[in-house]
C-alpha cells in the first residue's frame, strides 16, 4: 500500500487542513464581529430614541452656563455626575477641570475628544437658553461638542460588548494658548491610545452632513508681538531722530510681503496684523509703538521655520531705521494633520448615516489644539454640519452663532459608529 496514497485517501493534507481551519475561523470571526456591531447599533438606536431630549437638554444647560478656559469647574462636575450615573468611572484632572474616562475592554483603545470651554464674548442670540454669564458665551460650539461626547458615552455604556476600548477626553481650555490638550497629554490621556478622533461644528455644512479630508484640516497659529522704541522728536525734523512710525509702516507691509516670497504659497502660510498703536500728536514722532498679529500655516515643516525667518526679516527691515525693538514670538499650536487611515475610519462611520452624509471640507486657517494629540498618535478631525439649511450661515466666534440641534444626534451616531466599526 502506498503511504502517500493512504494519506491522500484517509487523512487531509496538513496545509489544506490549516487553510480550512483558518477559513472557518475567519468566517466565524467575521460573523461574530458583525453580531457585535449589529447589537451595538441597536443599543445606540434605543438610547437615542429614549434620550434625544436629554441630549438637547445637556447642550442647553452647558450653553446657558458657559465657563472660560481653565475655569470649567461646574461643566466638569456636570459631566462627571452623568458619567457616574451610567456606571462609568471618570477621572477628573487634579486642577478640577477636564475628565478622562475609559469604556470597554483593556488594551489599545481609540480616543474621542470634546472641548468644553467658552469664549469671552457677549451672546446676542435671544435664545431662551442663552448665556446667563455676562460677556461669556459658547460661540464656537463647544457646548455641542461636549453634549455629543457625553451622549456617546451614555450610549456606549448601553452596548453589550464593544469591539475596542474607548477613552473619552473632555478637555478644558481649547481657546487659549497653551491649550488644555497639553495638560491632557501630560496627565496620561494618550497612554494606550492608538488613534484619536474629534468633531468640530461647521456652520458652512448643512445638518446631516459631515466633512473630512486627508492631510491638514487646520493651520498652525503663532502670535507675533513687536515692541518698538526711539528717541522721538518733531515731525519737521525726522532726519534728527529715528522715525518710529515710518519703521512700523515698513514692518507692517514688509514682513507679510517678504514671507510671501520666502515660503511656498502651497503651504497656505499667511501673516496678518491685528493691532497697531503709536503716538497721539500729529506733529510729534512717538517714542514707543507696538504691532501684534498672527502667522498661520497649514504645513508642519514650514511651522518649524517660521520663527527664525520672522526674526531675520524684522532685523533686516528695522536695521536701517535705527529704531530699537523687542520681538516676542509665541508659538501656538501645530496644524491638525489628518492621518489617512483614521480619515477612512471617519468616512466609513459617516457613510452609515446615509448616501449624502459624507462631504469634503477645505483646510481652515484657524488653529486647534487637537493637533497636540496627533503629535502623539495618528488621528483625524471631522467637520459636523450644524446649519439648518435655511437663513444665513452664521460663522464661528460670532455673538449670534447657534446650531441646528438635530446635529447632536448626528454627532453621537458618527462617534458611536467609529467605535463599533473599529477593529
Amino acid at each position: 500500500m502506498s503511504t502517500s496514497g493512504g494519506s491522500a485517501a484517509g487523512v487531509a493534507d496538513p496545509e489544506e487542513a490549516a487553510a480550512s481551519e483558518n477559513s472557518g475561523g475567519s468566517r466565524s470571526s467575521t460573523t461574530e464581529a458583525s453580531a457585535i456591531v449589529s447589537a451595538g447599533r441597536q443599543a445606540v438606536d434605543g438610547w437615542l430614541s429614549e434620550h434625544t431630549e436629554d441630549l438637547i437638554g445637556w447642550r442647553r444647560h452647558i450653553h446657558a452656563n458657559p465657563e472660560l478656559s481653565r475655569t470649567e469647574f461646574a461643566t466638569t462636575e456636570f459631566i462627571e455626575t452623568w458619567l457616574v450615573k451610567a456606571g462609568l468611572e471618570p477621572q477628573k484632572l487634579p486642577t478640577g477641570t477636564g475628565i478622562i474616562c475609559d469604556i470597554g475592554p483593556e488594551g489599545p483603545r481609540i480616543g474621542l475628544r470634546a472641548d468644553m470651554d467658552a469664549l469671552p464674548l457677549q451672546e446676542y442670540t435671544g435664545l431662551p437658553f442663552a448665556s446667563t454669564v455676562p460677556g461669556v458665551s459658547h460661540a464656537c460650539g463647544h457646548d455641542a461638542h461636549t453634549a455629543i461626547l457625553l451622549g456617546t458615552a451614555m450610549a456606549l455604556a448601553e452596548v453589550p460588548e464593544l469591539p475596542v476600548g474607548v477613552r473619552l477626553v473632555f478637555q478644558h481650555a481649547e481657546e487659549v494658548m497653551p491649550g488644555g490638550a497639553i495638560d491632557m497629554v501630560a496627565a496620561g490621556a494618550m497612554e494606550d491610545v492608538s488613534r484619536m478622533f474629534a468633531l468640530h461644528c461647521d456652520p458652512r455644512l448643512e445638518v446631516g452632513r459631515v466633512g473630512v479630508r486627508v492631510g491638514p484640516i487646520t493651520s498652525a497659529a503663532d502670535t507675533v508681538e513687536l515692541v518698538l522704541d526711539s528717541p522721538g522728536g518733531h515731525t519737521s525734523r525726522p532726519h534728527l531722530t529715528s522715525d518710529l512710525v515710518y519703521a512700523i509702516g515698513t514692518v507692517i507691509t514688509g514682513l507679510p510681503g517678504m514671507l510671501s516670497r520666502r515660503i511656498d504659497p502651497r503651504t497656505s502660510t499667511v501673516m496678518v496684523w491685528g493691532a497697531v498703536s503709536a503716538g497721539k500728536a500729529p506733529n510729534a514722532i512717538p517714542q514707543t509703538g507696538m504691532l501684534t498679529g498672527t502667522v498661520r500655516t497649514g504645513d508642519h515643516a514650514t511651522w518649524s521655520l517660521l520663527e527664525p525667518m520672522v526674526r531675520e526679516i524684522v532685523e533686516g527691515l528695522l536695521a536701517p531705521t535705527g529704531v530699537r525693538y523687542q520681538l516676542n514670538y509665541k508659538r501656538g499650536v501645530p496644524p491638525v494633520v489628518n492621518d489617512e487611515q483614521a480619515t477612512r475610519m471617519f468616512e466609513n462611520a459617516i457613510r452609515e448615516l446615509g448616501p449624502d452624509a459624507l462631504a469634503d471640507t477645505p483646510q481652515s486657517g484657524g488653529g486647534e489644539d487637537f493637533s497636540w494629540y496627533l503629535e502623539e498618535v495618528p488621528g483625524a478631525m471631522a467637520r459636523l454640519g450644524v446649519w439648518s439649511g435655511v437663513g444665513p450661515q452664521l460663522d464661528l466666534h460670532q455673538p449670534t452663532f447657534d446650531i441646528d440641534e438635530r446635529a447632536l444626534q448626528v454627532g453621537v451616531r458618527v462617534m458611536t459608529n467609529l467605535v463599533l466599526q473599529a477593529h
